[in-house]
């Protein structure tokens, strides 16, 4: 499975209208050391709040309030490229049927333990991993080269150019930043400044005017700053 260290990277929203279940797989996931964003009880709000707080991953109750229930959120969220998991309990003939139609990480039955949950949480997230293992083709100092995207730091514009900076080595990309960063996953790649944009799972802390990714200090402007700060909440 995953490290715990890790777990700070897992961004969790839930939808469930039962307030005791929801609160008791709060309670269990932050114990865990993950972060949730926050619990909503039907389609509308959930859907605000999971843009709004950029969650990576969605708890999803299949029957929740109002009119629209949790597979027409789930199918919503597919559009949106943003991967969930299913509660469910008992379901009807007819849910059941939509719910075959959806493409979930995984199903959590109720009544769940916390080991259950974290466990379904951590397979689901050791999916997306492996599903998210990106690369990206460059052409620096007249060679082609495959770069796995999760080596990158950030990158920094120059001129009609753009630097890409991993741990180990920097490289002078051909194109504008602009025209690089539509080659990224958007995702998890966040502009900091206007000539800068970092990975933010290699975010370690944020200052007055720089955000530090690993060990580096980026320049952070104020036009960026509450968008990276939400990223750390």
């Amino acid at each position: 499975m995953i490290a715990q260290k890790d777990h700070k990277f897992i961004r969790i929203y839930i939808v469930e209208d039962e307030p005791l279940i929801a609160e008791t797989a709060k309670m269990a996931l932050e114990s865990y050391g993950m972060k949730v964003l926050g619990i909503s009880e039907d389609y509308d709000s959930a859907l605000k709040h999971i843009q709004d707080k950029q969650a990576n991953m969605v708890l999803l109750d299949i029957n929740i309030q109002g009119e629209k229930d949790g597979v027409d959120l789930a199918m919503t969220l597919e559009k949106l490229n943003i991967p969930y998991l299913f509660i469910t309990s008992q379901t009807d003939p007819s849910t059941l049927a939509r719910v075959k139609e959806t493409k979930p990480l995984g199903f959590l039955v109720k009544p769940f333990t916390d080991s259950g949950l974290l466990s379904n949480i951590e397979l689901a997230w050791h999916k997306i991993a492996l599903e998210n293992e990106e690369y990206i083709i460059i052409r620096s100092e007249g060679e082609r080269i495959k770069l796995n995207q999760a080596s990158i730091l950030y990158l920094k514009a120059f001129d009609n150019y753009c630097y890409i900076i991993t741990l180990d080595k920097e490289y002078l990309v051909p194109h504008t930043l602009k025209h690089t960063a539509e080659k990224l996953n958007a995702a998890i790649f966040k502009k900091s400044h206007r000539s800068y944009i970092i990975n933010s799972q290699k975010i370690k802390g944020i200052k007055s005017d720089s955000v530090v990714v690993e060990d580096i200090d980026v320049p952070l402007s104020s036009t960026y700053k509450k968008d990276i700060k939400d990223l750390l909440l």
